[in-house]
């Protein structure tokens, strides 16, 4: 009979997991909703306002905003978006194995020398690089507590005062894309020198039919900065909605395997039962038959 306490505790045990992994996947469903919406509306908007700046940059000198100048790559910030709550399956750990393979095949002799140095936007990216030793700059946990435009564009403009300052030469930022709740990519994308389009050549930028008030420069000067925060702000979105269908994802296929798993300790509890019983029979019998013929 112990054998049967002991299964029945662990049914007990699997079938509160199950309610809470269908709860929580309750509720990362709700979440996701309304953080596709959000990137969803943004993306448009956030990928035209790069193509213009392409466009108008490609036509212009050289120099024109300090954002766009290229230049001897000394230092180098990685911006790693991750969460702050785990439990969403393999989405924290893969960004923080993109960025190191980035580290060691890219950035090596620059984490080597002092001169690599990490935004984390998540607490799992915080705590895993301040715990190797990594040079982390401040604090942004807090971001995903009140996520909107205000609180990204403190932390982009921070990155772009120290790109100005000399710095970070190059700013680059790793974080998962959503495309759908199954589905998130790795993405790493260079926010800093702001990139020049493949695409953007002068030829196509006089082709664009554009009507500019002010002068191109004065709307590339004042667009870009705007730009740069859009597009941290973006990966943000992105990341946020990849990480509730990350969690969505995970908590369906935990609630799935509690229902395997109990379908199999229940047919263990039966058998166990039925061999106690069969246990008992035998020994009634046995005995009964002691008796008749004593």
């Amino acid at each position: 009979m112990a054998n049967l306490k002991e299964v029945r505790n662990r049914i007990s045990s699997v079938t509160s997991t199950q309610q809470i992994t269908k709860a929580m996947k309750m509720v990362s469903a709700a979440k996701l909703k309304r953080a596709t919406n959000a990137i969803i509306q943004l993306r448009p908007y956030a990928n035209k306002l790069k193509e213009i700046l392409a466009n108008l940059s490609a036509s212009l000198e050289d120099g024109v905003s300090v954002y766009t100048q290229e230049r001897e790559v000394k230092n180098v910030l990685l911006v790693v978006v991750t969460s702050n709550r785990g439990l969403a399956g393999a989405f924290n750990t893969n960004v923080i194995k993109t960025t190191n393979n980035l580290i060691s095949e890219k950035y090596n002799t620059f984490h080597t020398s002092g001169n690599l140095h990490i935004v984390a936007i998540g607490k799992k990216a915080q705590d895993y690089y301040e715990k190797r030793g990594y040079n982390v700059i401040g604090n942004n946990n807090e971001v995903y507590s009140a996520l909107n435009f205000q609180n990204i564009s403190a932390i982009t403009e921070a990155i772009m005062q120290g790109f100005v300052d000399g710095k970070y030469d190059k700013v680059e930022v790793v974080y998962n894309q959503f495309r759908n709740a199954a589905v998130q990519i790795l993405t790493t994308e260079q926010l800093l020198p702001v990139p020049k389009s493949e695409n953007a050549t002068d030829d196509n930028a006089s082709r664009v039919d554009y009507i500019l008030e002010p002068s191109k420069e004065e709307i590339v000067e004042e667009l870009i900065p705007k730009n740069i925060k859009l597009q941290l702000y973006k990966a943000v979105l992105d990341s946020h909605a990849s990480e509730h269908g990350a969690r969505m994802t995970a908590m369906d296929k935990a609630t799935d395997n509690a229902g395997e798993l109990l379908k199999s300790l229940k047919l263990a509890y039966n058998q166990a039962r039925q061999a106690a019983i069969t246990t008992e029979l035998s020994e009634i019998v046995s005995g009964a038959a002691a008796l008749s013929n004593g």
